[in-house]
């Protein structure tokens, strides 16, 4: 269980990165131990609420945006006709709300393993589950791995995998063969856009990514950047591949200017896609 200090700091340790992130608390606001993980939720002095996940750092009410914008919005204005939507994980209904901004979108499943992190976020970040009643959206509590193998062939266009790190109840979705099922259940012209952790201390993991999935038939790959406060580095990413040989233009990117987004905007969009010069030399051969 995470606990304050007694000058009431939260404090997430990177060991892999010898770093660390702290948040000044008021309180501690909720515990519990649920079937698959530790859920706390701290009040902080200056990111409103923060949800913590087996002592890991999963949003707060003040930048959560930066994360649920750029891997919703990307993906879905890459896609010319998004409108059969899924989210693998993404219990807090943050990447929900952002999906159902898409007036293109008929129907979107979130399936998520763990119910009470849904219910948490109900009850401390309402803001985020407040379009669950969308009669767009279907909420399933179920194991998304093998929601995703038992779907129907091409029944999808855009699959957002919005998970915790590649560890525990996560560690399925980050190998060849989910992403295998992902390339069979997504129609012709399919996205999937996964979060693919720091650049800066998990770049195995980007690489891997990059590789599995164009081992398992996706003909483009590509990631993207953003900055996340309270991440372990600051900085983060998402991974998005397509089942064609290469990517879409952006012809969708002036839709833009239509969402109601904090960070989010076509400039945004272009910047995000440049791609670090160590990444490029990481990745060169595989893409």
């Amino acid at each position: 269980m995470s606990k304050l200090d007694d000058k009431h700091w939260f404090t997430e340790v990177a060991e892999v990165a010898g770093s660390a992130f702290s948040l000044r608390c008021r309180r501690k606001l909720h515990e519990e131990r649920s079937d698959y993980q530790t859920i706390e939720v701290y009040e902080t002095e200056h990111f409103g609420n923060l949800m913590v996940i087996d002592g890991f750092t999963m949003l707060s009410s003040r930048e959560n945006f930066l994360y649920h914008e750029m891997l919703a919005h990307p993906v879905l204005l890459t896609h010319p006709r998004p409108a059969r939507v899924c989210i693998i994980g993404g219990g807090d209904c943050g990447t929900l709300r952002e999906v159902l901004k898409h007036q293109s979108v008929q129907q979107v499943t979130q399936i998520d393993i763990d119910e009470r992190v849904t219910r948490v976020a109900e009850r401390y970040f309402p803001e985020l589950t407040a379009t669950n009643a969308d009669p767009r959206a279907t909420l399933l509590f179920a194991d998304g791995i093998r929601w995703i193998a038992e779907a129907a062939p091409a029944s999808l266009d855009v699959i957002i995998i919005d998970s915790t790190d590649p560890v525990g109840p996560a560690e399925g979705l980050f190998t060849a063969d989910f992403y295998r099922d992902c390339r069979r259940v997504l129609g012709d012209g399919g996205l999937l856009v996964q979060q693919s952790e720091s650049p800066l201390y998990h770049l195995d993991i980007i690489a891997a990514m990059h590789e599995d999935l164009r081992s398992a038939g996706f003909g483009a790959v590509r990631s993207l950047f953003f900055p996340q406060t309270i991440y372990p580095s600051g900085w983060w990413s998402a991974t998005m591949a397509c089942t064609d040989a290469a990517l879409p233009d952006y012809r969708r990117i002036d839709a833009a200017a239509e969402l109601d987004t904090v960070y989010y905007n076509s400039d945004i969009h272009a910047a995000a896609l440049a791609q670090p010069e160590f990444l490029r030399k990481r990745l060169a051969g595989l893409d």
